[in-house]
């Protein structure tokens, strides 16, 4: 005679949203003058492209591939 036991149910965390808090960091701020030390346009390189930061004449942000 073969016996079975009942499959268990899967573990679930008790508080899964106080583990996900821990791992978040502050966000880190810097100013756009600081970043683009005076210039109005500087590259990214980034996963293995480069993406070009601008600033406009009605000075808003650009990111473009």
């Amino acid at each position: 005679m073969i016996t079975t036991t009942p499959a268990m149910p899967p573990v679930v965390a008790a508080h899964p949203v106080s583990a996900a808090v821990q791992a978040v960091k502050p966000i880190k701020r810097i100013s756009s003058a600081s970043l683009m030390e005076g210039g109005r346009e500087l590259e990214i390189e980034h996963a293995g492209r480069t993406y070009r930061l601008r600033i406009t004449q009605l000075n808003k942000l650009i990111l473009t591939a």
